[in-house]
């Protein structure tokens, strides 16, 4: 059912779909991101493997940034649900599939690859976590999410330069597991959810437990000081603006 999260929840065979559509680039301000857990709440309750994917064209575009200009407590609670998700989706007990339709930039990025599997759509879209480049420091919990996923170089590139990948690129890099083409994407990712049901999903979860124990802890260290960083800058931005804005002498 589409709610006004813009996030909907079907049950297909034994497969959970979560689907964001906001008709534009699916940010992610609060009431999206609450949308989103409450839908993980429903899979886990029917007890089944998810997809998660976005709209046509784009997976997510990150955080509402008018809300994070805006700061204040909304803004510092976007920060926290978002990076919290993070941490849950990569300790999810059943699997996870992330179709990825097309852009993903930032905090889109870390949603995505925080999934077991990431399938990607050939085609012009552009992934790129660019906080640097919009004069932010790359929050301590995107960088723990993006080191597990890519390779040592790809890494670098996409933390400290805010490199923007082609579709291609990402999937040498490690964004993606595979490449699809776009009407292929929603298919591909339901049949591969409906193969990663058949795990064993005892041994699936106590396994991701284990092997994502440190990543996991290192996010939810990282949030508290994210979260500081998020308020001087805040801070610092507002001065900023207020000097801008002095009249001259």
């Amino acid at each position: 059912n589409q709610s006004n999260t813009c996030v909907s929840y079907s049950l297909q065979d034994g497969v959970a779909v979560i689907q964001m559509d906001d008709g534009k680039r699916n940010a992610l301000p609060p009431e999206r991101l609450a949308g989103l857990n409450a839908a993980l709440d429903r899979a886990l309750a029917d007890r089944v493997p998810v997809v998660i994917t976005g709209r046509e064209g784009t997976f997510s575009a990150g955080y509402d940034l008018k809300i994070v200009k805006a700061g204040g407590w909304r803004g510092l609670g976007m920060l926290v649900a978002g990076y919290s998700l993070t941490a849950r989706l990569l300790a999810h007990p059943y699997p996870v599939v992330m179709a990825c339709n097309g852009h993903s930039l930032a905090m889109g990025v870390f949603l995505m690859v925080s999934g077991d599997y990431v399938i990607g759509t050939r085609g012009d879209g552009r992934i790129s976590a660019n906080e640097v480049e919009l004069g932010m420091n790359m929050p301590r919990v995107g960088a723990a999410v993006l080191r597990q996923r890519l390779a040592p170089h790809a890494f670098q590139s996409a933390v400290n330069l805010a490199k923007c990948f082609s579709t291609e690129e990402a999937l040498a890099a490690g964004f993606f597991d595979e490449l699809v083409d776009a009407p292929d994407l929603l298919p591909r990712a339901y049949q591969l959810a409906r193969q990663l049901g058949k795990l064993d999903m005892r041994a699936h979860a106590a396994t991701k437990r284990a092997v994502r124990a440190s990543v996991i802890r290192r996010i939810r260290w990282s949030i508290p000081l994210d979260l500081a960083y998020a308020v001087r800058h805040g801070v610092r931005a507002m001065l900023a603006d207020k000097g801008s804005r002095k009249p001259a002498a």
